[in-house]
């Protein structure tokens, strides 16, 4: 065999994608998809824990409340993560981190699978989802490989995906907990399939070269810099924040719901009902596009106004068919994962040499409102049930529109004065 002929074979035998793919390259659908998919299962470790808190809570003979810590310890844990490991994105390869971190989730899966007691479970749930932020670094990773006129639709298609992982998650976990006889096999389950999600990625992923060359403590505190520089960032990690507080202070607390009269529903049930989060993927497809001919303004007062909505419906008494419970959900999602659609997609326009920082500063704050959402709806279902859940819910909604209300008046306002601004 010639040297020639060896080279040939040996280009040959690399993975095809690492060939092809570059920065601002562009995104084949195929790739896309991969992205969308393994986005969504990346993100679903920190939800399967949800429909399950009240045979989690039977198990160890705990109060729903003490339960309750286990999805508060989850979005804290992933806001860690958000904060500490997203960042390297710009600074590290992105193959071998996302890569990484599956094969810690996969750990930590076990560990919870096996935990002896609510406390230990508390703990291995956390630090498992300080490691499952391949999604977020997945999204800030395609829209860096897409080409500029195609960023906004890829976004859209990556985090539907995202969220189609939110929801499949919950009803996955409901039905695996009922058909293998408990909740632990719902976690050993999540690790087999972040192994063979962690060798699909490997082999998979191109290698792109790290868009800045910095220390990580520098990096960390460029992350500071770029939101005091970036007044656009700051409002809409506002609404994030708001927003997620106010879809999380519902999920932490339906299945408590559910599982009393007058519905009564089982665990496969209660994580059928997260099927009705495929109105959130159904707004990132649609809103996705609107980024990118402009339209995001229109979109976010909108999607604003259907949270607000939602929690008028989901506050309603449905007896035995929750009907309007249903419609407040399927609106509740449509609104809120819109919102991050729209959000990340006005973002990624800002400095495209930081969109791994720009993503870590809004899903932070994003998630620090889940936490917040989370840790208020648990008190106050234990405290004053679900119509205090939803009190709080609809004021959250409410703030986010009064605070876009005022940004929009401020900002037509300055236009007066001295013309056109930027979004």
């Amino acid at each position: 065999m010639t040297a020639s002929s060896t080279r040939s074979t040996a280009t040959a035998a690399r993975p095809p994608a690492r060939r092809r793919m570059s920065a601002g390259g562009g995104l084949s659908r195929g790739m896309t998809v991969l992205f969308a998919v393994a986005g969504g299962l990346g993100v679903a470790n920190i939800y399967y824990a949800q429909p399950l808190l009240t045979v989690i809570a039977d198990a160890f003979h705990c109060s729903t409340g003490t339960a309750s810590l286990v999805a508060t310890a989850t979005t804290l844990g992933y806001t860690i993560g958000l904060a500490l490991l997203v960042p390297m994105g710009d600074l590290v390869n992105r193959r071998r981190l996302v890569v990484t971190l599956l094969l810690l989730v996969a750990v930590t899966e076990c560990a919870a699978a096996g935990a002896p007691s609510i406390g230990a479970l508390v703990v291995s749930c956390g630090l498992m989802s300080v490691t499952a932020v391949v999604a977020p670094l997945l999204v800030s990773f395609a829209a860096t490989l897409a080409r500029p006129e195609q960023r906004g639709r890829v976004t859209g298609t990556v985090m539907s995906g995202v969220l189609g992982g939110v929801l499949l998650a919950r009803t996955g976990a409901g039905l695996v907990a009922q058909w293998a006889g408990g909740w632990r096999a719902v976690f050993l389950a999540a690790a087999v399939l972040m192994l063979l999600l962690a060798g699909v990625l490997h082999r998979s992923l191109p290698d792109l070269p790290p868009g800045e060359r910095l220390r990580y403590p520098r990096l960390l505190g460029s992350v500071l810099a770029v939101v005091r520089e970036e007044p656009l960032l700051r409002l809409r990690c506002a609404y994030g924040f708001l927003t997620f507080a106010s879809f999380s202070a519902f999920w932490a607390s339906v299945a408590f719901l559910l599982a009393r009269p007058p519905y009564s529903f089982g665990e496969g049930l209660i994580g059928a009902f997260g099927l009705l989060g495929a109105a959130g993927a159904l707004a990132a497809r649609l809103t996705g596009p609107l980024v990118d001919r402009g339209r995001d303004r229109l979109a976010t007062t909108v999607l604003l106004g259907a949270v607000l909505l939602s929690w008028g419906l989901l506050a309603l008494d449905g007896g035995r068919w929750p009907v309007p419970l249903v419609l407040g959900v399927l609106l509740l999602d449509f609104g809120v994962q819109g919102n991050q659609v729209t959000n990340l997609g006005v973002l990624f326009q800002l400095r495209p040499e930081a969109r791994s920082r720009i993503t870590m500063a809004y899903m932070a704050t994003y998630f620090l409102g889940g936490v917040a959402g989370s840790a208020l709806s648990g008190v106050l279902y234990a405290a004053a049930g679900w119509g205090g859940v939803c009190t709080a819910g609809a004021g959250l909604a409410l703030l986010a529109l009064l605070l876009w209300t005022a940004e929009s008046a401020g900002r037509r306002r300055r236009a007066a004065a001295t013309g056109p601004s930027s979004r």
